[in-house]
């Protein structure tokens, strides 16, 4: 019944056959493309959209892998040193560090100091570079001026002519040394720390500056009633205590006893000043002993022939020689000889200081004997005897 009503209710349209033969309306094509559209600078304009589009993408791409070859870990597999010039363009440090496989492009190198404000701002020097160190460490080094740096130790007790001979040996120092040397003990005793290529000239003023302030600083603030004129005989007797003993616990004694022999117009009898007599600021060679023939020598340094300090100090005395003369110990000692074990026995009688020779002598002929018999060798002449005065005193 449904289908009925349905097929019933249809409406059925019928056309003449003249409307049957006329052709159907087609689809209308698109409308035309507007005057605006097709003008010029639009399509121009597309155009360079499209290649910013296209260049921002690129420099993106290149920036990202920019920065991680500039801050990943670089080439290098070892630590290695690396020299940068004075007056070396960033150019040039670019290609240096790449040559030297520091880097892995140099383009890359530029591009990141100048991204980060550091062209002009890379100091000259040697430096350090740790094994794979990127791009930003290195750069970051070589903003910072932190430099390798050397040590050159003058020790206590040398003369200027020996110190002069360790600069000169001292491969990372640059230049000549002054021509003339300076005056004896006017170096001061140190540790330098320096960059490679500093001038030979340039320790020395440093060396001279520093004992010059060291020595007024402590003359200075040295016991008011000191048997010494001036500051001059202050380092002169400063640098014979430095070459006496090198014991701290000694020092101030030592010095003691050379004070109180200045005031008693007693003469110092000084083994060292009567080396520096014989060879000067050479120094005498290690091997050679001090013989009874050399005491009796006439020099001008022989403080056993003559009254008094010597012209000039003998050697360069650090900062606790100076101390101990300009604060001396308070005692009435006189003497002082070797007691065997590496310091001295000191005396305020001369029969005290000769019991002390006599045990020194008993330790020297042991020793040599015993030396002697080792090396089954013909004894040496005998060498010379005590230190700070002989067995009998000498006015």
């Amino acid at each position: 019944m449904t289908d009925r009503k349905d097929q019933s209710s249809r409406t059925f349209l019928f056309r003449s056959g003249r409307e049957t033969l006329r052709p159907e309306v087609a689809t209308p094509p698109p409308p035309k493309r507007s005057r605006h559209s097709r003008n010029q600078f639009i399509v121009f304009l597309n155009f360079v959209v499209s290649s910013v589009v296209f260049v921002l993408v690129v420099a993106g791409i290149a920036f990202y892998f920019g920065k991680s070859a500039f801050d990943g870990p670089g080439p290098s597999t070892t630590t290695e040193t690396v020299m940068i010039k004075p007056n070396t363009g960033v150019r040039e440090i670019a290609s240096i560090l790449e040559s030297e496989g520091l880097i892995s492009d140099a383009r890359i190198f530029l591009i990141g100091l100048r991204v980060h404000g550091a062209d002009s701002k890379l100091k000259a020097g040697e430096y350090e570079i740790k094994a794979h160190a990127s791009m930003r460490d290195i750069m970051e080094l070589l903003e910072s001026g932190k430099s390798v740096l050397y040590s050159l130790t003058i020790p206590e007790g040398l003369t200027v002519a020996q110190v002069f001979e360790r600069i000169a040996k001292t491969e990372e120092l640059s230049g000549e040394l002054p021509e003339e040397l300076p005056p004896e003990g006017s170096l001061a005793a140190d540790t330098l720390r320096f960059t490679r290529g500093l001038s030979r000239k340039e320790v020395v003023a440093r060396l001279r500056a520093q004992q010059e302030e060291l020595v007024k600083d402590i003359w200075a603030r040295r016991a008011e009633d000191l048997p010494l004129n001036d500051i001059s005989e202050f380092v002169t007797l400063a640098s014979i205590v430095e070459k006496e003993t090198g014991r701290s616990d000694e020092r101030s004694r030592v010095a003691a006893v050379f004070l109180n022999r200045l005031e008693r117009g007693m003469r110092l009898q000084s083994d060292p000043t009567v080396v520096y007599g014989i060879f000067g600021g050479e120094g005498k060679p290690a091997d050679r002993p001090i013989y009874r023939s050399d005491l009796d020598k006439m020099t001008p340094y022989n403080t056993y022939l003559v009254n008094g300090l010597p012209p000039t100090p003998i050697a360069n005395p650090g900062r606790a020689a100076l101390e101990a003369v300009a604060n001396p110990s308070r005692t009435e000692e006189l003497y002082f000889v070797a007691d065997g074990n590496g310091g001295h026995a000191f005396a305020t009688s001369l029969d005290e200081h000769n019991a002390n020779v006599a045990r020194w002598r008993k330790i020297e002929r042991e020793r040599a004997a015993a030396a002697a018999a080792a090396a089954q060798a013909t004894p040496a002449a005998e060498p010379a005897a005590a230190e700070g005065g002989e067995t009998s005193e000498s006015n």
